[in-house]
């Protein structure tokens, strides 16, 4: 019996699997014409798509946790406030004493309406599911108040809030709607978005000024500036990679380098030669493309020097990647 519940178990994602993927997924046996490639292709979309969710669910409820911990560990016990919807709920809680889980609501209200208008119904979706747990999660758990001292708060709140935003945006929502508001703003004005963002910031923090207090305005601009430097470092990826495109007389070389030396994965493609040191030239050219971290960036350059110290290099900063043969893998030394 205690076997039979064990494979149970086992199977147990798997039968969940194929009940979400009836959802997906209609089979009709007496329909002849449908192909076996076809019925496939469908299994292989619905998977990929019930993965995607429970992925995206994943990051927007970490997301959640971490911005709710951010704003009642350390930024409402000490009356802090941040940039963008948050900060403007943040100061309305401060003015008027109103629960924050209910202001976050009514104030992002709007941000939800103009996503569902100019991005997408399931970002809207996101965004909304995403701003009502990140209200229950205030009202509800119990976080605790993890210091008074004021530096520590707009550092350390700035980065659990920024946290939580990042990894919403990851999971294709927001609990923040400015960059809404920003991108909507920016199609129909001369200004950019990071123009209408610092706007927008600008009023919130003057009107802290006035209505708080300098010092209180000053640490809250300190917490937005943890919170979106630390979004920045979710949305861009941990890992910092490095493109190289390099143009050399010695291609295959350096491509055989690139794989047996650095075990990276390397794509070659034909360009014609233009114009260089010699002067106007005509031909064909191999181009070696390949991906790197930054670390790996001087032993390159290295190994390139070694093979051919005219070679062409160019290098582009990647804020993230997907597919391809990204991960290094072992070479035979």
């Amino acid at each position: 019996m205690r076997k039979e519940k064990e494979n149970i178990f086992l199977r147990l994602p798997k039968i969940v699997l194929n009940l979400l993927l009836s959802l997906f997924v209609e089979v009709d046996d007496k329909n002849s014409d449908r192909s076996k490639y076809q019925h496939a292709k469908e299994i292989r979309e619905a998977k990929v798509t019930i993965k995607r969710l429970f992925k995206d669910f994943f990051l927007i409820s970490f997301g959640v946790l971490s911005a709710g911990f951010g704003l009642d560990g350390f930024l409402l016990p000490n009356d802090f406030i941040d940039g963008g919807a948050v900060g403007i709920s943040l100061l309305i809680r401060a003015v008027t004493g109103f629960p924050l889980s209910v202001i976050l609501i009514i104030v992002n209200i709007p941000f939800i309406l103009l996503g569902f208008r100019i991005v997408s119904k399931e970002f809207a979706i996101k965004t909304a599911i995403g701003i009502v747990a990140l209200s229950l999660a205030v009202a509800i758990v119990p976080y605790p108040e993890i210091t008074h001292d004021k530096l520590l708060t707009s550092v350390f709140g700035g980065f659990f809030l920024g946290l939580g935003i990042g990894m919403a945006m990851r999971g294709g929502g927001v609990i923040d709607g400015t960059e809404v508001l920003a991108i909507t703003l920016s199609r129909r004005t001369s200004l950019t978005i990071g123009d209408v963002i610092l706007l927008i910031n600008v009023i919130i923090f003057s009107v802290a000024a006035y209505v708080l207090s300098i010092e209180t305005a000053l640490y809250s601009m300190l917490t937005y500036l943890a919170a979106s430097k630390t979004v920045d470092f979710v949305i861009e990826g941990i890992e910092e990679y490095t493109g190289v495109t390099i143009v050399s007389l010695k291609p295959m070389e350096i491509k055989k380098m690139i794989i047996e030396e650095m075990g990276r994965g390397v794509t070659v493609y034909k360009g014609e030669r233009g114009f260089g040191k010699t002067g106007y030239t005509e031909g064909e050219v191999k181009i070696v493309y390949t991906v790197i971290t930054r670390l790996e960036v001087s032993k390159l350059n290295l190994e390139i020097e070694k093979i051919d110290p005219n070679a062409f290099v160019i290098m582009t900063s990647i804020k993230d990647t997907k597919g391809g043969m990204i991960k290094k893998r072992s070479v035979p030394h």
